[in-house]
């Protein structure tokens, strides 16, 4: 069997991913409140995803309030998917 990414092994990146795969892009707060995270905690979690080159993060004013943006990359798409497939082999779906 191929082996799972270890990258989306862990819930909150796991979540994270998959509203992205849904919504394309998010901001940080929506994500936080979706995912019932700590704003530390969710930071250093997409961190480690922008590394790995699965999303962007774009830091920008609205006015005159900050706004995080999150968007999954096309190899994040593609490393999710390859994951979900993989979870179906062990899963034999």
């Amino acid at each position: 069997m191929k082996p799972l990414d270890p990258l989306l092994t862990t819930p909150l990146r796991l979540g994270a991913m998959s509203l992205l795969i849904k919504a394309k892009s998010a901001s940080f707060v929506w994500l936080k409140r979706e995912l019932n995270a700590t704003q530390g905690n969710l930071s250093v979690q997409l961190n480690k995803l922008k590394e790995a080159g699965y999303i962007n993060i774009e830091k920008r004013f609205e006015g005159s309030y900050p706004l995080t943006e999150v968007k999954i990359t096309q190899k994040g798409v593609k490393a999710f998917d390859k994951h979900v497939q993989n979870l179906k082999a062990y899963l034999h779906i």
